[in-house]
């Protein structure tokens, strides 16, 4: 019998970014499920002479070699957490605005969409240009495609300045705050429930830990311009032999979100203040980035989109950027809180606002 043939899905660079992001959406890829999405773009950018196309897994970058003086880098994610029954997208109006809903419309396809529609149109910039479409950003860092081309091939995310996709209602948010989890550990001495005065309970042990976190007051931070507020919560607590025996440990793990004006050993450090005496351990630690709002070219681009600029205060790919001495914001359309959420959608208008504001600072002539 002759091999099945795979049909590439269509996506048509010539019709608007809110169609393109239809497209995108309509093209399941949760994390992990990203090739047929990843044909599809390639496709898509195949007839474009004017960019140089690398394709790293389920990854491209598309770079314009123009000899300019200053490159810009764009890059957004393609996959998604999973479905919700959110799926294919539809357009509905509610309170006379019109939304497209959908698994990844806000996160962050629709920013996709805009990229990929300006990266095939905009043939001629006073910057030379490097477009990013990466997989798996909504599971875990060693799997993240933007970190795996950092990794190997450092040289094709090199720039003078960066834009990441991520949904921030179409204004600009720089920087990112870092992250932390950090495991609390309690002991104590197994014994017979009946007789519990002959051991120790583990789990009794964690209430100064629960005190502390339930005492604690968010601090913010200004950095470069911009205020970022931290955040200290317990996420998970683990404990408990049996029904009958008393409990010998206790883990509390804990979240911590910190401004960018310190790096992941300043906030361990801290940690290890505000829990004096308490075995702690780190189990996941990522840096955050400054704003990158004073870098000239941020300057031009924050006075092109308009607004005032705001701080992101969870943890973005923008920190990789930040971690190779490019500094970087994050611009896209669609309201954070949406992100994930069953009812996921973006609002049209600010689809049309995001491609007019990037269009208007990379049509200019001069930087």
């Amino acid at each position: 019998m002759p091999a099945t043939q795979t049909t590439i899905p269509v996506i048509d660079l010539t019709a608007s970014s809110i169609t393109i992001t239809r497209q995108l959406c309509d093209i399941e890829s949760v994390s992990g499920n990203e090739r047929a999405i990843t044909d599809a773009i390639a496709a898509a950018l195949a007839p474009f002479d004017h960019l140089e196309i690398t394709r790293d897994a389920d990854a491209i970058v598309a770079r314009t070699t123009h000899g300019r003086g200053r490159r810009v880098v764009i890059a957004g994610h393609t996959d998604t957490v999973p479905l919700k029954n959110n799926l294919p997208t539809r357009l509905e109006s509610e309170a006379d605005v019109e939304y497209l809903w959908g698994r990844g419309t806000v996160d962050m396809k629709a920013g996709v969409a805009v990229q990929l529609k300006l990266a095939a149109e905009l043939v001629d910039t006073a910057v030379d240009l490097t477009w990013i479409w990466y997989d798996n950003e909504e599971v875990a860092s060693d799997r993240n495609g933007l970190g795996r081309l950092a990794a190997h091939h450092p040289e094709l995310l090199a720039g003078d300045f960066a834009i990441l996709g991520e949904p921030t209602n179409s204004l600009i948010e720089g920087g990112c705050n870092g992250t932390m989890r950090v495991d609390l550990r309690t002991t104590g001495t197994r014994a017979h429930s009946a007789r519990a005065w002959v051991g120790v309970n583990a789990i009794h042990a964690a209430a100064p830990i629960l005190d502390i976190l339930a005492a604690y007051q968010p601090r913010s931070f200004e950095v470069d311009g911009l205020v970022y507020r931290e955040g200290l919560n317990a996420v998970n607590i683990t404990g408990g032999v049996a029904g009958n025996v008393i409990p010998d440990e206790c883990v509390v793990t804990v979240n911590y979100r910190f401004a960018p004006n310190k790096t992941g050993a300043e906030a361990e450090a801290y940690l290890r203040q505000v829990f004096p005496g308490i075995d702690l351990v780190v189990t996941d630690s990522a840096d955050g980035a400054r704003p990158g709002l004073d870098a000239p070219l941020a300057l031009q681009f924050l006075a092109a989109v308009g607004g005032e600029a705001k701080p992101k205060y969870g943890w973005t790919d923008v920190a990789r950027f930040s971690a190779l001495g490019i500094p970087a914001v994050n611009y896209g359309p669609g309201d954070p809180l949406l992100a994930h959420a069953d009812n996921e959608r973006v609002p049209v208008a600010q689809i049309i606002e995001c491609e007019r504001g990037l269009r208007a600072w990379l049509e200019q002539r001069q930087f």
